[in-house]
């Protein structure tokens, strides 16, 4: 009994029957309940205020003078959803089973009330209503996830690209936990001067609000590429979306905007403060020497923007691509992947070379070539990681 009110259970007894409400009492009191732990009511009127205050279990009478039958029921599961209800009923009333379809957690006859059967009603109706409320907050959280994670699908591109002379694979594992996008984001679409457009970038931070501004960015650069702006104005262009979706707060974006010719073979880099793609060639891989300009947010270092004012206000670094040749980007949650650790100088490039030629020596380009790479990484990176590969294929045959 003593356990019972050591657990602060708090009794709403609602009965206009003085007599039937003594009996009540003595039962509960006999069942563990101090008399301090019980309100009584007359009426659903008198009930509002200790309604308000929220106790644990509410015994309800179904004939009361202001609300009888199951109207009494559902104005108090109304009114206090996550509060246990037990009806009391007389031997002749036949309202007990509609009062638990109505939200009632049980319903005693007064009549064969004891101590034993009270108190243990009153335990497992606490005990039902705990699981029932917390199967609910677990539903309603699927529902929110399922749907979070429908949007941020949505959200992830598709490659746009026609060009029968380039396979495009691509790689995304958000960092945060439960999520479906991260602050990192890529894109490749075909242009309409048929040259290939890629980007991949990376926002500072993780988080719902660095995943919005990544995506705001992914569609803007898509925008303006499938629109056919100019490949020297991208850059400068998403600087300016970054400056409105942020309202100019501390923050920076890296970027690295690519250009393929395949007719020609030719590669175009604009690197904001990315890390430089890999390329996969004659059974070789390096990491690309290209110049690097700003990331977005950050300005520039005096003179430089003058020096690259032909290509957008950052440097542009072309390359020969031949066929069969890879061109890998990738964010910087795949070099913590591969980073040797805290006592090493390694930030992970070299390793990542090696993976990647591991990995490219087993064939062309394709989705289990990328899982395959992520998967050799001897690190769990903690943050997001996006993977684009473009690999030229022959032309077809005449």
């Amino acid at each position: 009994m003593a356990a019972v009110e050591q657990h602060g259970v708090n009794i709403l007894l609602v009965e206009d029957d003085r007599g039937d409400a003594i009996l009540i009492q003595e039962c509960l009191s006999e069942a563990g309940f101090s008399s301090s732990a019980v309100t009584w009511a007359r009426s659903l009127a008198e009930a509002a205020p200790p309604l308000v205050r929220g106790p644990r279990c509410v015994l309800l009478d179904l004939g009361l003078p202001d609300a009888g039958g199951l109207d009494a029921v559902r104005t108090v599961v109304a009114a206090v959803p996550d509060v246990p209800v037990i009806v009391l009923t007389g031997r002749h009333d036949s309202g007990g089973a509609e009062a638990l379809a109505a939200g009632a957690q049980d319903y005693l006859v007064k009549d064969d009330v004891t101590a034993d059967l009270l108190g243990r009603s009153i335990r497992y109706a606490v005990e039902r209503k705990r699981a029932q409320l917390t199967r609910e907050e677990l539903r309603e959280e699927q529902l929110r996830a399922a749907e979070r994670s429908r949007l941020e699908r949505g959200l992830l591109p598709t490659p746009l690209v026609r060009n029968g002379r380039v396979e495009c694979s691509t790689y995304y594992r958000p960092g945060r936990d439960h999520a479906v996008l991260g602050g990192d984001f890529y894109d490749v679409v075909e242009a309409p001067n048929g040259r290939i457009r890629a980007v991949i970038g990376d926002v500072m931070g993780h988080g719902p609000d660095e995943a919005a501004i990544g995506v705001h960015l992914r569609v803007g650069w898509r925008a303006l590429v499938l629109s056919g702006a100019p490949d020297a104005e991208i850059l400068s262009h998403l600087a300016m979306l970054h400056a409105a979706e942020t309202g100019g707060r501390a923050g920076f974006v890296t970027v690295c905007d690519v250009t393929f010719d395949a007719e020609a073979g030719v590669v175009s880099l604009r690197v904001a403060g990315h890390p430089a793609p890999l390329l996969c060639a004659n059974g070789k891989t390096r990491y690309l020497d290209v110049e690097v300009g700003p990331p977005i947010g950050v300005e520039a270092m005096p003179g430089t923007v003058e020096r690259w004012s032909a290509t957008g206000g950052w440097p542009e670094t072309r390359i020969e691509m031949g066929t069969g040749s890879s061109l890998v980007l990738y964010t910087d949650g795949l070099l913590d992947a591969f980073a040797a650790g805290a006592d090493t100088a390694s930030v992970g490039i070299e390793e990542l070379v090696r993976a990647v030629l591991a990995c490219s020596d087993g064939g062309g380009a394709g989705p289990s070539w990328i899982a395959a790479l992520v998967g050799s990484a001897p690190n769990e990176s903690a943050d997001d990681i996006a993977v684009v590969v473009l690999t030229t294929k022959p032309p077809p045959a005449q």
